[in-house]
């Protein structure tokens, strides 16, 4: 599918089946508890079920059931992947990151913080300077925003697109979540904006996991061809050395790509 017809579809929001589901299940416990009222008590169960089934998909965040979801790229003959590195920019971390990246000419994904973008611009014009794609990962990265109000989500993603728009002149195309962590409003708020929700494929849970190898092996174990492999440049766990384990397992991974004969793209190169 072309960028452009893609993007054509991306302001029509089509729920799931199983929100299509849900709201069918609504309805239909509503009318039991009007009609039979004796029955309420198993309406009203129904529906609690229901509710535990969707927030079960939102805090798993590589699911699909709320909405449409990258955990790979789309299918393609090339032997490629995409490297997405969330949370910066970080004035430690990214500009290492960055050199990294440009001595072995790789192009990633960063996923920024929309306050973090504002509060260190010149990190944000140099990831788009370096040929990276910069993407949106909410304005202030809030733990609760899986629980926020339709408002309060919107209100997060839009600050956070004027936030990097207005920093580097490029409007994000992808968003992905806090932690990953998400609600059922969040689809089609993402239309509304012509956004893309992305998780990943794997990740080395570098902020808690500060042992380089069991990160690496993590990334590298039975690694394919359109993988989308997560690290992060802004809340990097520290080795035992101080090192943050981006800075350590990036040269090894990198290495790991090109041994495998992959090539790191960017999300938004996979839609050309």
């Amino acid at each position: 599918m072309t960028r452009m017809s893609y993007a054509s579809r991306l302001n029509r929001w089509m729920p799931t089946r199983l929100m299509k589901a849900s709201a069918l299940l609504h309805a239909g416990a509503i009318g039991v508890a009007i009609a039979r009222p004796l029955l309420w008590p198993w309406a009203l169960g129904s529906v609690a079920a229901n509710h535990l089934v969707l927030t079960g998909c939102g805090l798993w965040p590589r699911s699909g059931w709320l909405g449409p979801n990258w955990t790979r790229l789309p299918p393609t003959t090339a032997s490629v992947v995409a490297l997405t590195i969330d949370d910066g920019p970080d004035p430690q971390v990214t500009p290492q990151v960055l050199a990294l990246l440009k001595a072995a000419g790789v192009q990633a994904t960063f996923f920024c913080i929309g306050e973090r973008v504002m509060r260190y611009p010149q990190l944000a014009r140099a990831i788009v300077r370096d040929g990276h794609a910069i993407e949106n990962h909410s304005q202030r990265h809030l733990n609760r925003f899986s629980v926020l109000g339709p408002k309060a989500i919107e209100r997060e993603i839009r600050e956070a697109q004027d936030s990097i728009l207005t920093t580097t002149g490029v409007r994000p195309e992808f968003f992905r979540a806090p932690a990953g962590l998400r609600s059922p409003l969040l689809e089609p708020i993402l239309r509304k904006l012509g956004l893309r929700l992305a998780s990943w494929t794997r990740r080395g849970f570098d902020t808690v996991n500060n042992k380089t190898d069991s990160v690496l092996a993590k990334l590298t174990r039975d690694l394919q061809s359109r993988d989308i492999l997560l690290l992060h440049d802004g809340s990097a766990a520290r080795t035992a050395r101080g090192m943050p384990v981006v800075l350590e397992v990036l040269p090894h991974l990198l290495t790991a790509f090109s041994n495998a004969g992959l090539r790191p793209i960017t999300l938004r190169a996979a839609l050309v």
